[in-house]
């Protein structure tokens, strides 16, 4: 039991420093414009990481997770909210799984 406990310590301290290093050592305005357009990009960029693979591997076919992901991408693209683009994703997958 003591090991879960000094885990989930080690994964709180490790969690705490990453969030809280930044605020306490970087106190003025980033001026530096390619920092600037990096920091710009990296919520999206961790997102796509962690979303497209698991669109692909959430599905009993590959396959229907990665034409619904092509889906989303092009409903997306053409301006659709993320009502539209889970539904449309949910419907390809619903179609091929049923069809395949």
């Amino acid at each position: 039991m003591g090991r879960i406990w000094l885990s989930i310590l080690t994964a709180f301290a490790v969690s705490y420093v990453i969030r809280v290093l930044p605020l306490t050592l970087i106190r003025k305005p980033i001026k530096n414009r390619f920092l600037r357009s990096f920091l710009y990009y990296v919520p999206y960029v961790t997102l796509a990481v962690m979303t497209f693979p698991a669109i692909v591997e959430a599905t009993e076919l590959p396959a229907a997770g990665t034409a619904a992901l092509v889906v989303g991408i092009v409903v997306a693209w053409r301006g659709g909210s993320l009502i539209q683009v889970a539904a449309a994703c949910c419907a390809v997958v619903l179609l091929l799984e049923a069809i395949l």
